[in-house]
């Protein structure tokens, strides 16, 4: 928007030029432009505005004024993300053919979203050692590393491999490393891939629908709501005793909610394999 500038040259008026092309985006003028959401303006111009101010802290300069202050979106826009239908999952996408196109981790990443409940981040990024198969209990873990850092505490869980996830991960034992660190290619490219397709049950629809499927199905099976934010990653204010049962009651669990498995599911994929 603004071009190459110095951060210390930032004037008042750079950022009102921004926060006016932010307000654009909110409002497009043309009518076949889908307008961006308030709470992702936010976002941004939040973000430049912590950076300023970040780096003239770090120079010892914590009264200088922002330019970027006061200015804010109040807009409201739709937060909740829509889970999958079960009936749909079965029949759309746990189906011969129906990812057909996609790359083979493409392919296996969705499998191991729809049977995890786990963020897209942490399954494009698991490492070999992450994957658990050769355990009494096949899992997966989301571990704290001295390289990327977890999106919070609680997010750190062992998580049992069921279904077309288990199914999946003994096909990709050494992850995704196509998609390691490259969060918005995954997205941008899934996104597009199910659009395509006619994946998408509605609009509203998006890859992290599965993430919100799983908690869905796991509350309406009445798993013990600790363990359900324990398998989530999120945080819960009742007092933590033990933890949170055993990978084999875990997977217990988890096997009264797990899609069934086509037999057919896997068939194209193993047969370029085989060849």
């Amino acid at each position: 928007m603004i071009g190459d500038v110095p951060i210390a040259d930032i004037t008042r008026e750079h950022a009102q030029t921004y926060f006016d092309w932010w307000n654009q985006q909110l409002s497009p003028d043309d009518p076949d432009e889908k307008p961006k959401k308030p709470k992702t303006a936010a976002r941004h111009f939040s973000d430049i505005r912590k950076l300023y101010a970040e780096y003239f802290r770090y120079m010892g300069e914590e009264d200088r004024q922002n330019p970027f202050r006061n200015m804010n979106f109040k807009g409201k826009s739709r937060t909740v993300i829509p889970a999958f239908p079960d009936t749909w999952v079965r029949e759309k996408i746990l189906v011969r053919g129906a990812l057909d196109g996609l790359t083979e981790e493409l392919h296996l990443v969705t499998f191991m979203l729809i049977e995890t409940g786990c963020r897209p981040s942490e399954i494009i990024n698991l490492r070999p050692e992450d994957i658990v198969l050769k355990a009494k209990v096949p899992h997966i873990a989301i571990r704290a590393r001295d390289d990327r850092e977890t999106k919070t505490e609680t997010s750190i869980r062992e998580i049992p491999l069921v279904g077309v996830a288990l199914e999946a991960a003994r096909r990709a034992p050494d992850g995704f490393p196509r998609y390691v660190d490259k969060s918005n290619s995954f997205s941008a490219a899934m996104s597009a891939a199910f659009r395509r397709r006619e994946l998408f049950p509605t609009a509203d629809h998006v890859i992290y629908s599965f993430r919100h499927s799983f908690e869905k199905r796991m509350q309406e099976a009445n798993i013990d709501y600790a363990l359900r934010c324990l398998l989530m990653g999120h945080k819960h204010d009742r007092p933590k005793y033990g933890d949170g049962g055993s990978l084999s009651y875990r997977r217990d669990e988890l096997m009264k909610i797990a899609h069934p498995v086509p037999r057919d599911l896997f068939a194209d994929f193993d047969a370029v394999h085989v060849a």
